[in-house]
């Protein structure tokens, strides 16, 4: 199957027998992550693809229309959500997953995840997905489009395990909105692992150490 050429890729090893997706915040891009193919140790799972795509470039309201890579746009006012531009976002990763399977990584190993808008996305395109993955990972993010959750969810994503981690100090997206989605979840039913840190709008290296601990006990299942 040919490179994608929107899409980062590094293996650990040859015939990957999981893949980490990684789906980067808004104005960033798909390099932003790739740090964590050295700094996180999954030899335990076995060989693994780590995949980070890059977001399409799309006027964002809130950054007075400017154009930047983003997975959708964002309104001044937060309960203004771009619905249209999540189900894209959507579509993009479920595409994404279903190239995972074609290469031969089935669903239950793959983990799907992001950091501020990546979590977001991942979190509407993993508790959609109609097979369960063998993980949700959401840093510093929120629930989008929280409200339909419950009639659009996939039973297979029940089982789903989710790990969610926040700054305590995120000026951006703020811990209440992120605590919140925590409590839609559970009220769900979900298996919500939470972790928040001392920090801003970014990433720590206990969390990443975290997040390392997490992502070896949902691939060796």
């Amino acid at each position: 199957m040919p490179a994608d050429p929107s899409v980062l890729e590094f293996e650990t090893g040859a015939s990957p027998r999981a893949t980490v997706i990684v789906l980067h915040g808004l104005g960033a891009d798909a390099s932003d992550f790739a740090p964590f193919v050295h700094e996180v140790d999954l030899a335990p799972a076995g060989p693994v693809r780590w995949v980070f795509p890059n977001a399409p470039r799309l006027p964002v309201t809130i950054n007075g229309g400017y154009v930047m890579p983003a997975w959708y746009d964002i309104h001044p006012d937060r309960n203004q959500e771009d619905e249209v531009g999540l189900r894209r976002a959507q579509a993009s990763i479920d595409a994404l997953l279903a190239r995972e399977a074609a290469r031969g990584v089935p669903a239950g190993r793959i983990v799907l995840g992001g950091f501020s808008q990546g979590c977001a996305v991942a979190l509407l395109a993993g508790l959609r997905y109609p097979e369960r993955l063998a993980g949700i990972l959401g840093m510093s993010g929120y629930l989008p489009l929280a409200a339909t959750l419950a009639a659009e969810r996939s039973a297979a994503s029940q089982r789903t395990p989710i790990f969610l981690a926040h700054g305590s100090q995120d000026d951006i997206v703020a811990p209440a909105r992120a605590i919140a989605s925590r409590d839609v979840l559970r009220s769900l039913g979900y298996a919500v692992e939470w972790r928040d840190y001392p920090m801003g709008h970014s990433v720590c290296l206990e969390e990443v150490r975290d997040l390392q601990a997490w992502l070896r006990l949902v691939l060796s299942e």
